[in-house]
């Protein structure tokens, strides 16, 4: 019910010793069998009445929308950003409540955007006429993430809720985006310029995960649940791109080598995740792998079990990883050079069996 930056804020504010906090942690990790780190959680709920919340704050944006857009298309963004900031004053800074919070650093990001984009299809023949093609659509759209990557800069400096740096990092990466397609244009359909520029940022949202991370190798604080949220972010951005250079997103059947070339790279995916001790990674890239599976089970004549077959491997591989999640990843950060494993999250060896 409680998490890492809850029992920090406890300490900070002399509710509890950092003695009393540490001595917690312990207890609960040899609970559990896993140091606390190697837990990875983060706060989402404190219990029925943030679902609670968080359901009449939807109907309410939802609400706010719909009677904005019926005035003007623009000011369905901005009822619902000016709603759920000052919704956040409330169900942020007071109750600290995780998943309204969560919620509504969302909500107002996208009225935010949706406030631009009320604009100019309301004005947008009337300002660009019949101008507008690929190129300048790259452009504007780079220009609404950059507005929407300052306002929630403005929504962390008030509330800091940690899904909110993620937020602006991709409309950051967004603006990037935007501006580098605008500049060169998209000349392949097949949007392998565009699936490389994804990757780029998802590497640099990666690395900017790790930075926050580093900072907080114990994962006791605030900082560890912005890297969580910002590792959630860079891996689809990695995964998707990656897989769909080698062709598993066409829909078509894929070779049994581009196959096996997925099934690698979702290792090299695994040691990563072990190493970093994240499994969003692993996650995100999850349902590529478990197409390459079928498709390797069809070439080699399993046709009417393959479906079942990919299931039963992956998902008892990913069981045994979790329950032998700290014994892999002490091999996997033992073979790391010191000065690496020295950034990395913080591990407490498994001891030998007595």
């Amino acid at each position: 019910m409680y998490s890492e930056s809850d029992l920090q804020a406890a300490v900070d504010a002399k509710v509890l010793t950092p003695e009393a906090a540490t001595a917690f942690r312990t207890h609960i990790a040899s609970l559990r069998d896993a140091p606390g780190a190697d837990e990875e959680s983060f706060r989402l709920i404190t219990g029925f009445n943030d679902i609670f919340v968080s359901i009449a704050a939807v109907i309410l944006l939802v609400a706010v929308a719909w009677i904005g857009e019926s005035i003007h298309p623009a000011l369905a963004g901005v009822f619902v950003a000016g709603s759920a900031w000052l919704l956040a004053e409330y169900f942020t800074r007071r109750r600290r409540m995780a998943l309204p919070s969560i919620l509504l650093v969302l909500a107002f990001s996208g009225g935010v955007a949706a406030t631009m984009i009320g604009f100019l299809v309301k004005h947008g023949e009337a300002i660009f006429g019949n101008h507008v093609n690929e190129t300048t659509g790259a452009l504007i759209a780079s220009v609404i993430a950059f507005v929407t990557a300052g306002a929630t800069w403005l929504h962390w400096r008030r509330f800091m809720v940690p899904v909110t740096i993620a937020a602006g990092t991709a409309a950051l990466a967004a603006t990037a985006v935007g501006l580098i397609l605008s500049a060169v244009g998209m000349p392949d359909p097949s949007q392998t310029l565009l699936m490389a520029l994804i990757l780029v940022a998802g590497v640099g949202v990666f690395t900017l995960a790790m930075w926050w991370d580093r900072s907080d190798r114990t994962r006791t604080t605030r900082r560890s649940d912005v890297a969580f949220w910002l590792h959630l972010l860079a891996a689809p951005m990695i995964a998707h791109p990656v897989f769909h250079l080698l062709g598993v997103t066409s829909g078509d059947n894929i070779t049994s080598g581009a196959a096996v070339m997925v099934v690698g790279i979702y290792i090299v995916f695994g040691l990563i995740a072990l190493a970093i001790d994240r499994r969003a990674l692993l996650v995100s890239a999850l349902a590529y792998v478990l197409f390459a599976m079928t498709e390797l089970f069809r070439t080699f004549g399993a046709v009417e079990l393959n479906v079942a077959l990919t299931a039963f491997v992956i998902g008892s591989a990913l069981l045994m990883l979790s329950a032998f999640w700290q014994n892999a990843r002490a091999v996997v950060v033992g073979i790391l050079p010191a000065d690496v494993a020295n950034q990395l999250p913080a591990t407490i060896r498994p001891q030998p069996a007595s």
